[in-house]
């Protein structure tokens, strides 16, 4: 499912305008991608946590010319689903 699709359903379910959809899935998006950049975590309940991990610095490798590299530390953003979600899937998506 694509943002646009999205927008299609929420538009359809509650009969709004698909252009006053868009703004509002914008706006989310943009609210949860500038609280993750400020360093805060995004709580929804019964959805899930947009969080931000650190990755702790490692040891890589450049196969292209054989040398190690240091990969320093660095933070990710990161979803973690709640427990309500994650049994909904289990209970209605049949695995492959």
């Amino acid at each position: 499912m694509t943002k646009a699709d999205i927008v299609t359903e929420i538009s359809e379910k509650l009969g709004l305008e698909k252009g006053d959809v868009q703004a509002t899935v914008e706006a989310f998006m943009g609210e949860v991608k500038q609280s993750l950049e400020s360093g805060e975590n995004v709580y929804l309940r019964g959805f899930g946590s947009f969080i931000i991990k650190t990755r702790a610095e490692k040891t890589g490798r450049n196969i292209s010319k054989n040398t190690t590299i240091k990969i320093p530390a660095h933070n990710i953003p990161a979803f973690k689903p709640a427990k309500v979600f994650v049994e909904g899937v289990k209970a209605s998506v049949k695995v492959k």
